[in-house]
């Protein structure tokens, strides 16, 4: 039986045929595709400053352990030039997802009763802010330890008098922090998730405490797969994630369908 409508929860989506729809949908995905390649132009034009930003953390490191001019190398003739389009495809990925976000919602809004709007609103607002508050612990945090503990392993007369000597390639340094911003960033998603999964009756709050113990145990995994193989990296990541695991657990009490008494 279909859903009868409530005089005081309206819908504002309209009849329309199927190639209405393939219409809207194509328009908001050119929306989308315009916001990221205009994002993506800038931030090539300032990839150098972007990758500066993102290599100050280990800047710093190597200048604290006695190097006044760290660089970082290239080895193969287009290493550099790939590695501008990385940066630029990051920085656009940051730059174009409010915009691509704000066309998903507007092609699928019109679909939604306005007590369904009012329920979402608050998940597709604190996704980008969670996000984000993932990547800045990324950088400002777990960045600075980590590669002091990596490049820790320097010696200045290494074995037999040869010197070991840091020399990170421009490639796989983005690698790794691209890796590590977009795994902090997602994983601290899980609020989101959990409370979306609370309100719609899948999971409950009694359930999450009871498989408490489970889920730290499977932080530590999740961070040992994403995180670097050092200690102080995981460690970072898995606490973050099992606070996030206890604040799930109280926004899914408020949120969670209560219990019908007769």
């Amino acid at each position: 039986m279909a859903d009868i409508e409530q005089p005081d929860d309206p819908i504002d989506d309209k009849p329309m045929p199927l190639l209405e729809h393939l219409v809207e949908l194509r328009k908001r995905l050119m929306w989308s595709i315009v916001a990221f390649v205009l994002a993506f132009l800038v931030c090539y034009y300032f990839s150098n400053r972007i990758y500066f930003f993102l290599a100050e953390p280990l800047a710093t490191v190597l200048r604290e352990q006695g190097n006044p001019d760290p660089h970082l190398i290239y080895t193969q003739l287009y290493e550099a030039f790939f590695t501008r389009i990385k940066v630029a495809f990051f920085g656009g990925a940051f730059i174009g997802f409010p915009v691509i976000a704000s066309q998903i919602w507007l092609f699928v809004a019109p679909g939604l009763y306005r007590s369904e709007k009012r329920a979402l609103l608050p998940f597709l607002l604190a996704t980008p802010v969670l996000f984000f508050l993932g990547a800045a612990l990324a950088y400002y945090f777990v960045f600075p330890f980590a590669w002091r503990f990596f490049a820790s392993f320097q010696s200045p007369t290494g074995g037999g008098g040869v010197p070991i000597e840091l020399l990170p390639r421009v490639s796989e340094y983005l690698d790794l922090v691209m890796k590590l911003i977009f795994a902090f960033g997602i994983t601290f998603e899980l609020p989101v998730l959990l409370t979306l999964l609370a309100k719609v009756g899948i999971v409950s709050s009694k359930g999450l405490k009871r498989y408490r113990r489970y889920a730290w145990v499977g932080m530590f995994v999740v961070a040992a797969v994403l995180a670097p193989p050092d200690i102080i990296t995981q460690t970072g990541l898995a606490l973050p994630l099992i606070a996030l695991y206890e604040i799930s657990i109280i926004a899914a009490k408020m949120v969670e369908p209560k219990p019908v008494t007769v």
